[in-house]
C-alpha cells in the first residue's frame, strides 16, 4: 500500500507520432537535395499519398522522375497537376518543355516553353524557357514537318527499345527492320536490330550487321560493346580478347556511354574494369536504372566490394522489388537456372521439325556430362516418336544393336564419330558448329534412307567443312583443309563428291 494514498501518482506521458503527407514531403526534400533519389521518389510518393490534392508534392515528384530519366511518368503527373489541382502553377508548362527536350520531341517541348513564356513571362523560368527556345532552333514561320519527321525517328527507336528490354524481340525486329529502310544512315537502330536478331538466335545476321556499322563508324561504341557481348556469348575467346584490350583503353566522357562500356565489362566477366567504371558513375549522381544498378552490384561482388554491393542490390529492388532473391552471389541458384534453361532448348530442338536438328540434339545429349538425366528428362520423346535414321542413331550413342546387321553394314559408329571430330574442331564457335551439323546430319539423314554406308570419319569431316566454306562465302582451298584433318587431297576430293551428291 502506498505511503501517500492522496497523492496523485505522476505518469509517464507517451506521445504518438503519427507522419503526415508534410512530414514525408519535407523528408523527400531533403533527400532530393542529397541527390538522394531512391529515397526522394519512397517519401514523396508517400507524401501523396498522403495528400493526393497538394499539387506541390505532385510536383517535386515529377522532378524526382524526371532526375531519374523516367520522363513519361513525370510528364503524367505535371498534366495531373495543370488538369485537376491547380492550373496556376505555371512553372509545369516549363517542366514539361524541358522533359519532351530530353526525350527528343522538341516541337513539343517548343510548344510548352511558349506556353509558359505566354502565361508567365516574367516567372522564374522565363530566361531557361528563351533558352530552351533558342536551343530548340525553331521560329514561328518554320516548316515543322521535317522536325516532326526526326520525333518520329526517336519514337521507334525508344518503342524498339523498350521491346527489346520486355524480351519481345520478334516485335522489336518487325520495327527495327522498319527503321533502317527508312533510315539507312540511323546506326543506333542497326545496333538494336544486331542484339535482336541474337537473342532471336540469328547469330549470323548480328555479326554481319554489327560489322556493317563498325565499318561505316569504326568508333561506334555501342556496336563494339554488342561485338564483345556476341564473342562472349559464342565463346570466340581471341577476338573477345583483342576487342576487350581495346576497350579498355577508351575513356567515354557521355555518362550513357560509360554505363554501357561498364556493363560491357561485367557481363563479360571483367569485374575489376567494371566496378571502376560503374562505381565512379555511380560517385558522379548517376541517377541509373535497374539495369545499372543490377551490373553495380554484380561487379561489386565479384571484386570484393560486399557492403556496396548489398547496398546496390538494396537500390535495385527499390526499382524492382521482383528481383529480391536473385541476387548475383548466390552462385548455385544461377548454375541451376543455366542448367534448366539448356535442358529445356534442347528438348525443343529435339522436337524440331526438321530431321538433321533433331540429330544434332541426339548428338548433343551424347556428348553432354548429363547424358543420363537428359534421356530421362519428363520432354524426352517415346521411341515411337523418332524416325527411322533417330532410331538408328538413338541405337548407336545409347550402344545396343551392334549386332544387328543393318547397323553393322552401315557403320553408324563412324558416322557419330564425324560429328565428333567437326564439334572437337569448332566447339568454340558455337554458330559455326551448329551449321556443319546441320550438313552433316542432313547428308546422314539422306545416306541412311538410301542404305549408304560411313566411313573415314576425318575425310567426312573435312568434306562437309569444305561445302560449308562454299556455301558460306568462306572458301578454303582443298590443300588446307586436307592438311587440317590429316588426309590427302585425293581423299578429300573424293568425299567432298559424295556430300555434294546427296546434297
Amino acid at each position: 500500500m502506498s505511503r501517500y494514498p492522496k497523492k496523485r501518482k505522476e505518469r509517464a506521458k507517451i506521445y504518438h507520432f503519427l507522419p503526415t503527407g508534410d512530414y514525408y514531403f519535407h523528408k523527400g526534400l531533403q533527400s532530393y537535395d542529397r541527390f538522394d533519389f531512391i529515397n526522394a521518389k519512397k517519401y514523396l510518393q508517400r507524401a501523396l499519398e498522403l495528400e493526393p490534392l497538394e499539387p506541390m508534392i505532385a510536383c517535386q515528384l515529377a522532378l524526382v522522375h524526371t532526375e531519374t530519366g523516367d520522363y513519361q511518368t513525370s510528364n503524367k503527373l505535371l498534366h495531373m497537376i495543370l488538369n485537376e489541382l491547380d492550373e496556376r502553377m505555371t512553372e509545369c508548362y516549363y517542366f514539361l518543355a524541358n522533359n519532351y527536350a530530353h526525350m527528343g520531341m522538341y516541337t513539343e517541348a517548343y510548344r510548352y516553353a511558349k506556353l509558359y513564356l505566354e502565361k508567365d513571362g516574367i516567372g522564374e523560368f522565363a530566361n531557361e524557357a528563351n533558352e530552351l527556345i533558342e536551343w530548340i532552333g525553331i521560329n514561328e514561320d518554320d516548316n515543322l514537318s521535317a522536325l516532326k519527321e526526326q520525333e518520329e525517328l526517336l519514337y521507334m527507336q525508344e518503342e524498339s527499345k523498350s521491346l527489346l528490354e520486355g524480351g519481345n524481340y520478334a516485335e522489336a525486329v518487325n520495327i527495327l527492320e522498319k527503321m533502317i529502310r527508312a533510315y539507312p544512315d540511323f546506326w543506333p537502330a542497326y545496333n538494336n536490330l544486331a542484339l535482336a536478331y541474337f537473342y532471336e538466335g540469328e547469330t549470323g545476321k548480328a555479326f554481319s550487321l554489327t560489322e556493317k556499322v563498325i565499318s561505316h563508324n569504326s568508333g561506334n561504341l555501342h556496336a563494339l560493346c554488342n561485338l564483345a557481348v556476341f564473342y562472349y556469348y559464342e565463346q570466340q575467346f581471341e577476338e573477345l580478347e583483342l576487342l576487350l584490350n581495346q576497350l579498355k583503353k577508351v575513356e567515354p566522357m557521355i555518362p550513357e556511354h560509360r554505363y554501357k562500356l561498364g556493363a560491357t565489362f561485367a557481363l563479360t566477366k571483367q569485374y575489376e574494369q567494371a566496378y571502376f567504371m560503374l562505381r565512379q558513375l555511380h560517385k558522379s549522381g548517376y541517377p541509373g536504372n535497374a539495369g545499372f544498378y543490377y551490373w553495380l552490384a554484380k561487379s561489386a561482388h565479384f571484386t570484393g566490394n560486399e557492403k556496396f554491393a548489398k547496398s546496390a542490390w538494396d537500390q535495385l529492388v527499390t526499382l524492382e522489388p521482383d528481383k529480391a532473391g536473385s541476387e548475383p552471389w548466390n552462385e548455385a541458384l544461377e548454375e541451376d537456372e543455366l542448367t534448366r534453361n539448356g535442358d529445356t532448348a534442347l528438348m525443343k530442338l529435339l522436337r524440331s521439325e526438321d530431321i538433321p536438328e533433331r540429330l544434332i540434339a541426339i548428338f548433343f545429349i551424347s556428348v553432354s556430362d548429363r547424358k543420363s538425366a537428359l534421356l530421362t528428362h519428363p520432354s524426352f520423346k517415346s521411341i515411337e516418336e523418332f524416325s527411322y535414321p533417330e532410331k538408328l542413331y538413338l541405337a548407336t550413342i545409347l550402344q545396343v544393336e551392334k549386332r544387328q546387321s543393318i547397323h553393322a553394314k552401315m557403320k553408324m559408329d563412324k558416322a557419330h564419330e564425324t560429328a565428333a571430330v567437326l564439334f572437337e574442331k569448332h566447339g568454340d564457335a558455337p554458330d559455326k558448329a551448329f551449321a556443319l551439323l546441320k550438313i552433316w546430319f542432313s547428308f546422314f539423314q539422306k545416306m541412311v534412307e538410301t542404305g549408304g554406308k560411313f566411313a573415314n570419319p576425318p575425310a567426312f569431316a573435312a568434306a562437309v567443312e569444305y561445302v560449308w566454306g562454299k556455301e558460306s562465302g568462306r572458301h578454303q582451298t582443298q590443300r588446307d583443309l586436307a592438311k587440317k584433318y590429316g588426309i590427302s587431297p585425293a581423299t578429300l576430293r573424293k568425299y567432298i563428291t559424295k556430300i555434294e551428291l546427296y546434297l
